[in-house]
């Protein structure tokens, strides 16, 4: 059973069809006693990093993602839900967040393809840069594709917590990882068959 944390922000019904389609049963749900007790959880997120750690502060639903965390179930953050496991955020101000992960989530700055400014927000179709072997990404290589969609990434303050990077301009964080916790910059719901085979992967935990 997977548990999508429902704060009212979100690809919900997305990730939730996803998880269907590869036949994972799922639970979406705003309540904090479910979350407490989740054997897996997913954290979407979509929009701004200040609005989404406050939806989830306001429902009473941090103290049981950290709780849920630190027992040890498989934890995955999708897009702004990865960015809120770090520190904080500079988008539209310092903004706290879970404070899981050490370090912090900053915009894309002036980055060049060559002497060509390249757009912001990234979007679309990039691959990963695999820096180290992981039950995660079972069957998955730096040759997967998978679809982005954001102005702000992370910089962790741990090397080791990057799992797979990816380049646009620079290089940034595509997963992160360490021991229970997961996270992806990209949007596995609508990245085919390389997000289908992480999310099975993530289920199968």
């Amino acid at each position: 059973m997977i548990t999508i944390v429902d704060y009212g922000i979100g690809n919900l019904r997305s990730i939730e069809k996803a998880f269907l389609h590869i036949g994972v049963r799922v639970l979406r749900t705003g309540r904090p006693d479910d979350v407490a007790q989740a054997e897996r959880l997913v954290l979407p997120g979509v929009g701004a990093f200040r609005a989404c750690i406050n939806e989830v502060r306001c429902r009473g639903l941090e103290s049981p993602i950290l709780d849920a965390v630190s027992r040890g179930i498989p934890f995955l953050g999708v897009c702004i839900g990865m960015q809120m496991l770090f520190d904080k955020s500079e988008e539209r101000g310092p903004t706290h967040g879970l404070g899981i992960l050490p370090g912090r989530v900053v915009r894309f700055q002036n980055i060049l393809n060559g002497s060509q400014a390249m757009k912001v927000p990234h979007m679309g179709w990039n691959t990963l840069n695999v820096r180290r072997a992981s039950p995660l990404l079972a069957g998955l290589g730096s040759d997967s594709y998978c679809y982005f969609v954001h102005s702000y990434y992370a910089e962790p303050e741990r090397e080791e917590d990057v799992l797979a990077a990816t380049t646009y301009g620079i290089d940034f964080p595509a997963i992160v990882a360490r021991d229970n916790i997961y996270g992806v910059q990209f949007h596995p719901e609508k990245s085919h068959r390389t997000g289908l085979r992480l999310l099975k992967n993530f289920a199968g935990l």
